[in-house]
């Protein structure tokens, strides 16, 4: 499905140097990578800390984009499934990037290891 502002969400992409799937996908492609994240975080995040902070910027992007409302569902989800939120994981250039702080409550494997070496938990 397309939708009306897909153009301006698509420049605003490739200004922001988002790789070129990203772009592709354009605001469809940003909902559904947001989504299928947060799924992936409340189920047990399988990958190590740089997967995880480029899934983070899916959620700056949607922000840059003025998107936000379309994902609120998934942002309670997401906010829920983490803990020490007082913690930063991630960077971002845009105010009150929520999404930035704090990890899956039940990080383990890969992610739970990247986190104590390279984030300080």
């Amino acid at each position: 499905m397309t939708h009306p502002n897909d153009d301006s969400v698509r420049a605003l992409l490739r200004g922001r140097g988002a790789a070129a799937r990203v772009v592709d996908g354009g605001t469809a492609g940003l909902m559904a990578g947001w989504r299928r994240f947060v799924g992936q975080v409340e189920a047990g995040y399988a990958f190590g800390l740089d997967d995880y902070r480029n899934d983070l910027d899916l959620r700056g992007l949607i922000e840059a984009a003025g998107l936000a409302g379309e994902v609120a569902d998934e942002d309670r989800r997401f906010r829920a499934a983490l803990t020490r939120t007082d913690v930063a994981v991630w960077e971002s250039d845009l105010p009150n990037a929520f999404w930035v702080n704090g990890y899956p409550a039940n990080a383990s494997g890969e992610l739970l290891e990247d986190l104590k070496a390279r984030a300080g938990i």
